[in-house]
């Protein structure tokens, strides 16, 4: 995943609460690129999944911690009917906040060393805020199959086990929306893909 618009800013977010845990500033995380271009936490899955794709076993649930006030990872993928157990490892209280269309919303008061787990139902991509903390934010992709995956620090991502065919790869990124790029999957060895994707 590469970027491909223009220079992007480094965003400093000012901390207005809990200064003694939060520090006095955070960086803004809703695009990070590294210095080759690579797009990290953009979330590249199939538009359409082979036939009969599906989870196998039962799926652990994902995990996503508060610390130092910020949301570790900030991107987490659990298929349908799956659980994120968020965790709170910093000594004050947070708050969870989910906002999306398909899932019942929550709202959740947090105090420190607690874990709350939530259920995602049904597919779709999940806003999460701390309504004490405005800076927070994260997002929980709700995977209808399992080729999903989430790009790393330099943009990279894999896509485990496709069996050949054509697919359509579909790319989201909270500040950047969704692209998508066709790709063909050999009947051997593994199909390579770049993708770029810009501000409009």
């Amino acid at each position: 995943m590469l970027y491909n618009g223009p220079p992007v800013v480094a965003k400093t977010l000012p901390v207005t609460i809990d200064q003694y845990v939060c520090g006095n500033q955070k960086p803004g995380e809703d695009l990070v690129v590294s210095a080759k271009r690579g797009i990290r936490n953009a979330v590249v899955s199939l538009q359409t999944p082979p036939p009969g794709a599906k989870w196998e076993g039962t799926p652990r649930p994902a995990q996503m911690d508060q610390l130092g006030c910020v949301y570790t990872p900030r991107v987490v993928v659990v298929p349908v009917g799956g659980t994120v157990d968020f965790l709170n490892s910093d000594r004050l209280l947070h708050n969870l906040h989910s906002v999306g269309k398909e899932n019942p919303p929550f709202s959740r008061t947090q105090p420190k060393g607690r874990t709350i787990s939530m259920t995602f139902g049904k597919p779709e991509i999940v806003r999460i805020d701390c309504d004490l903390h405005s800076w927070m934010r994260a997002w929980v992709v709700v995977a209808a199959h399992p080729f999903y995956s989430v790009t790393g620090s330099d943009g990279e991502f894999a896509l485990e086990g496709v069996p050949p065919g054509r697919y359509t790869l579909q790319i989201w990124q909270e500040s950047l929306g969704t692209v998508a790029k066709e790709v063909v999957v050999p009947e051997s060895g593994a199909a390579a893909a770049t993708v770029e994707m810009g501000k409009k």
